[in-house]
């Protein structure tokens, strides 16, 4: 992962609270979607992707409702700004074409809580991700306490992500257009999140959400 210095102290003052969240409208995605289901297809995305300046990345996982079962990493949406390419790993697995690709450090790939991501895809095949920005630590730069997606975009852009399709079957043999939105929404929003911060229009100060932390003030003797 990308290493970025650390430019403001452990005191992070910007969070939202939680009833202005719930009240804000749902964001949603209307870029194009492209279902990758076959070889092919994936080699011409990767190709088309290698040569977009940044890329967003998530994954979606078939959720486990018994104790003790697991699955494998279901679904890879990688992001550019304006189209997003759902990798249906279910059925492509971790490919050499998208290995090379994750561990390509001169393709810069932005992502949220990508440990996890890539804890549960080396169940599938061994993979060293390499020219990942972890937005967990890159929003800390910017005084942002609140480390969920949902949460930072809320911070950002005043409107909240949806997460009612992440308890879906992902490894359903038809993906319906909610979970292709809702996915696709994932990834292209850690790409708009980087833009964002990167481009010096969030002043930390002057967002609603910024909270001033006080110090406590000395006892009168």
């Amino acid at each position: 992962l990308i290493n970025r210095q650390k430019q403001h102290p452990t005191e992070y003052p910007v969070s939202i609270p939680k009833d202005q969240f719930a009240a804000m409208p749902a964001e949603s995605y209307n870029g194009r979607i492209v279902l990758v289901q076959d070889l092919f297809t994936a080699t011409k995305a990767l190709r088309y992707l290698s040569d977009q300046p940044m890329v967003g990345f998530d994954t979606e996982t078939r959720p486990a409702f018994k104790k003790g079962q697991t699955h494998g990493v279901a679904l890879m949406q990688l992001s550019s700004a304006d189209c997003c390419f759902l990798f249906r790993i279910s059925r492509l697995g971790l490919f050499p074409e998208l290995k090379d690709f994750l561990e390509n450090p001169t393709i810069v790939k932005i992502g949220l809580s990508t440990r996890d991501d890539f804890h549960v895809l080396n169940r599938i095949s061994p993979v060293t991700p390499q020219g990942f920005i972890e937005l967990q630590t890159l929003v800390k730069e910017y005084m942002i306490s609140d480390i969920s997606l949902t949460k930072i975009y809320a911070i950002l852009f005043g409107s909240r992500i949806s997460k009612g399709q992440r308890l879906t079957n992902w490894e359903a043999v038809e993906l319906t257009e909610a979970q292709q939105r809702y996915a696709a929404l994932d990834a292209w929003a850690c790409l708009r999140i980087y833009n964002h911060l990167i481009s010096g229009r969030f002043i930390p100060t002057e967002s609603p959400f910024y909270h001033p932390v006080t110090e406590p003030q000395p006892q009168e003797q």
